[in-house]
């Protein structure tokens, strides 16, 4: 319980800054909605989307290596500057290369007249990679509150130039227009200012960083270098894998979707884009909890009995999911308002898919703790491309017909198919005993409120009544939540007293 605790005390610290770095992208979405066109919020819906794919080539699995390596004492040193020396050189060189390649690469994510947009998220790209393995030293050394502190640093100064870019700029520009504001702002360069914020976050990320980027000594093994590539290299693919699963669908709309009468195609992605943030909230706890968890999974595998351990996380969290799960889609009429264009409102049928889609997503997380434990890293790129595989063909088959309606279902399906693979091949080879019938049936549960709540409120509409319901229901859960695990609840802090 104690590594339980801990775990759960980390989760908050990287939850902190893991709610700072997706601060742009979830809670500015209002902000965001509001300033930017529909279909302009497409065009910084597609150039997002792509800019997870070059992190998972610049990176090429080598921070997972890094936490399987770094329990060995004697390693660690030579492992962290090895895997530095070859991630700033290969950075370096992938950089120069893609650079020549910005204008086809803009063709190809339906952003051709805005090349630059390109070579701009290459930077960002850039310097997000070389901050990726003082991180990682934070987060294996255990110091959660100066990762913290960097995260949010860098967003808040990314928030603070954003907001003057694109509202006291043209303040200052209309009352003084003889001035430098007049040449600083362009309203048509709302997507532009967007990707050039990001990139000062990322370069003053990378400067505060600057302590455990400079801690490296110029030294390459070559052992230690080929053993890391051994096992990391399956992750690029199971890496590029999941992006293909989680952002390739935006780009997919642009290449197959079908604009609706008088429509407009980059206007259905972002209003896309902007709906699947509303699952902010079990999005925002899956990243914080990958954060805490991997070192943690990593150094509870030389304790006794690891796979008590690792089911025992998984029922927390999976509890804590079915809660999220329930808080969003209960209140759906009052979270709809964190898109400020009611013509994105169109999209919201999609969101109690996606939802579960990521809840399906955080669980496989946990699951794959059996492959990274045995060294079957190729397991993974397996069962990743496999849900590439579906999302492409369900996207190919059905976004001309159903847009992003498909494009959701999809990504259930994908992330489904994933976790179920993943079980049933992580008990061959690493069993763990996991509540699985227990786990299954919370789950069921939550979906099983959601219709009640939808199906009760289709035959009165009544804002109050509506949200009256949504409330007993919540709590309702929580109720039952603390009578059926009230044991272990009694062992955590905190919550412990209230279970008592």
């Amino acid at each position: 319980m104690a590594g339980i605790k801990q775990l759960a005390g980390q989760t908050v610290w990287y939850g902190l800054s893991g709610i700072g770095a997706k601060f742009l992208t979830y809670i500015l979405t209002p902000y965001l909605t509001y300033k930017l066109s529909g279909s302009s919020y497409g065009d910084m819906t597609l150039v997002y989307s792509a800019i997870p794919f070059l992190s998972v080539v610049f990176t090429y699995g080598l921070e997972t290596g890094y936490f399987r390596f770094v329990q060995n004492p004697e390693l660690r040193q030579d492992l962290y500057d090895t895997a530095s020396v070859s991630i700033i050189i290969s950075t370096i060189f992938l950089t120069i290369g893609l650079l020549l390649l910005a204008s086809p690469i803009a063709r190809l994510v339906n952003v051709g007249s805005h090349p630059e947009y390109i070579v701009w998220s290459l930077l960002i790209v850039a310097f997000d990679t070389l901050s990726t393995l003082p991180f990682a030293k934070l987060r294996q050394e255990g110091r959660p509150v100066k990762f913290a502190f960097v995260r949010i640093s860098g967003v808040v100064i990314n928030i603070s130039l954003l907001y003057f870019l694109l509202s006291i700029s043209p303040r200052l520009a209309a009352s003084y227009p003889n001035s430098v504001f007049t040449v600083l702002y362009n309203k048509d360069f709302g997507v532009a200012y967007i990707i050039l914020a990001n990139l000062v976050q990322s370069v003053v990320t990378f400067l505060l960083l600057w302590k455990e980027f400079w801690s490296i000594r110029w030294h390459f093994n070559a052992h230690v270098w080929k053993k890391l590539m051994i096992y990391s290299l399956p992750m690029l693919i199971a890496g590029l894998g999941g992006m293909v699963n989680e952002t390739l669908d935006r780009i997919m709309l642009g290449w197959w979707g079908i604009p609706p009468p008088g429509g407009d195609m980059k206007l259905e992605i972002g209003t896309y884009g902007a709906c699947y943030k509303l699952s902010i909230l079990i999005t925002i706890f899956i990243q914080a909890f990958r954060m805490g968890a991997e070192p943690f999974f990593f150094k509870q595998a030389a304790s006794e009995n690891p796979q008590k351990v690792y089911a025992r996380v998984m029922k927390f969290f999976v509890i804590t999911i079915c809660a999220m799960f329930l808080f969003v889609v209960l209140y759906l009429d009052i979270w709809k308002y964190f898109i400020r264009n009611p013509k994105m409102w169109t999209g919201l049928k999609v969101v109690p898919i996606l939802l579960l889609a990521n809840m399906f997503l955080g669980i496989y997380y946990n699951l794959s703790i059996w492959y990274k434990i045995t060294n079957k890293t190729m397991a993974g790129a397996w069962i990743t491309v496999f849900g590439a595989i579906i999302t492409i063909v369900m996207n190919y088959v059905f976004i001309p017909r159903f847009s992003y309606v498909a494009s959701a279902w999809a990504t259930f399906c994908c992330y489904g198919s994933m976790m179920l693979l993943s079980y049933a091949w992580g008990q061959k080879e690493f069993p763990i005993p996991y509540a699985t019938k227990k786990l299954i049936a919370y789950i069921v549960l939550v979906v099983l409120i959601y219709f009640v709540h939808r199906g009760l409120t289709h035959l009165w509409s009544n804002s109050i009544y509506s949200l009256g319901l949504a409330t007993i229901f919540f709590l309702a859960f929580i109720f039952f939540i603390f009578r059926v695990e009230k044991k272990e609840f009694k062992k955590l802090p905190i919550v412990g007293r209230f279970a008592n």
